[in-house]
């Protein structure tokens, strides 16, 4: 907090930004005084305004920003896919001119343009979930202040050795992947492939995108049955996939006899454990990462030091601990 009798008085009170975050405060942090007359904006751009996972980042980051005073702006697409409406979206908050922009890209290489606009506007761009290409990154001259996040490839680990483990290392698996050239799923997949490749009783039958989307997890999982009848798991790189395929177990009479792990731990996810319907899922916590994006943006503007890499812990949730 700060000491009002250590504050020389000015004819013009600079405006300073109290924040405690885990409980440490920020002292000061001093705004332009032309910005006096306001809180500082940031943005949080999703990768789309309607999946559960990225609800869940938003309140997240809505109940930090209401701590510590900040006016919060969040935008996303319709669709996941939709990576240009994104691209848009930032552009015109560069417009606005926010303080800082939480972004959760959904291209990891198609982002670098506008994130390296806005480092020419001068405004921080944190990074959620899914990492910005680096090299890419690198060769146009852009910089991020912070990634929040998780270890999708350890994430794709743990899925594979749960389902290693429930088939005591024989069996059929299929897997619904992420968008292709996606670093989120691309890193979920290579992390399952890495454990399950290693034993040699497991054959991958099947593995293909269906956009992360709930639909397309249904139509393709129903085709990949179709396919491979004998298919005794499935791993699904998010949860909406994962419900959509459940759907399609059902249609085909497999309810109970497909080993289902899904991936995010979203609330419909979470009600698919307790009925017995999904075997797992692994949790990343999206709330949390929106929280500490909104924190780390107020140490930027503050002129704070951050870690170039702020990890968010992942868990697996099943029957045993949905609770």
């Amino acid at each position: 907090m700060f000491n009002q009798g250590h504050m020389k008085m000015k004819t013009i009170v600079s405006v300073y930004l109290a924040v405690v975050l885990a409980g440490l405060s920020f002292i000061g942090c001093q705004r332009r005084e032309e910005a006096s007359a306001k809180s500082p904006t940031v943005a949080l751009v999703v990768k789309t305004v309607n999946h559960p996972y990225f609800i869940d980042m938003q309140q997240g980051a809505e109940a930090a920003a209401k701590r510590l005073g900040i006016h919060l702006i969040v935008q996303g697409a319709e669709r996941e896919v939709d990576v240009e409406k994104q691209m848009q979206i930032v552009e015109n908050l560069i417009q606005k001119k926010v303080d800082a922009i939480c972004l959760a890209p959904s291209g990891s290489r198609e982002l670098v343009p506008v994130v390296v606009k806005a480092n020419r506007a001068n405004i921080p761009v944190i990074i959620l979930d899914t990492r910005i290409d680096s090299a890419a990154l690198r060769e146009a001259g852009g910089k991020v202040g912070t990634f929040i996040g998780s270890d999708n490839f350890e994430g794709g680990k743990v899925a594979g050795t749960y389902i290693l483990e429930k088939l005591k290392g024989n069996g059929n698996v299929a897997i619904l992947e992420g968008i292709p050239g996606h670093e989120t799923g691309d890193a979920r997949r290579k992390g399952f492939h890495s454990v399950v490749d290693q034993a040699p009783g497991i054959k991958i039958v099947a593995s293909q995108t269906a956009n992360w989307e709930r639909d397309q997890g249904f139509n393709v999982f129903q085709n990949m049955l179709q396919s491979h009848p004998d298919v005794q798991a499935l791993f699904a790189c998010n949860d909406l996939m994962a419900l959509g395929a459940i759907e399609a177990v059902a249609a085909a009479g497999k309810t109970g006899k497909i080993l289902v792990v899904g991936f995010d731990a979203v609330k419909d996810g979470r009600d698919a454990i307790r009925q017995g319907t999904m075997a797992a899922s692994v949790a990343q916590h999206p709330d949390e990462m929106g929280k500490l994006g909104v924190e780390n943006a107020c140490r930027i503007i503050c002129g704070e030091p951050v870690p170039d890499y702020v990890p968010v812990k992942i868990e697996l949730i099943t029957k045993q601990n949905v609770e």
